[in-house]
């Protein structure tokens, strides 16, 4: 049985899916972009603003399904300018232990929804 995961601190979902669905243990979270929660808006900033704030709503879904940042097992990380790895990844490496932090792979893409800079998804359970 699937339970879907719904929180009006992360922004809503743009299109025909779900903030996140947890089956068997496992949370699943739809990719997230840097959307203001209230306004639905994307945010206009620096990447580390866009990245911290897909965090926020990431830890808004995480907390709405009573998940962790230490439940995490896979993240996917799409962005649109490989030139903002590090950034990118000094930002989203703050939220993770790292000697415990998920597998993931980040890929650089053509265009994403809103053209937003980036968006990630992961994977997570708890037994």
């Amino acid at each position: 049985m699937k339970k879907i995961i719904k929180t009006n601190k992360a922004a809503a979902p743009i299109g025909p899916y779900n903030q996140a669905i947890i089956v068997n243990g496992f949370l699943y979270t739809s990719g997230q972009i840097a959307l203001e929660a209230k306004s639905g808006e994307l945010l206009q900033g620096s990447i580390e603003d866009e990245t911290s704030m897909v965090m926020k709503n990431i830890k808004a879904i995480l907390d709405e399904a009573g998940y962790e940042f230490s439940d995490v097992i896979k993240t996917s990380i799409f962005i649109s300018d490989m030139s903002n790895f590090s950034i990118i990844n000094s930002v989203y490496g703050s939220y993770f232990d790292h000697e415990t932090a998920p597998a993931r792979e980040t890929v650089q893409v053509a265009r994403l929804p809103k053209d937003a800079n980036v968006e990630i998804s992961l994977i997570a359970y708890k037994a």
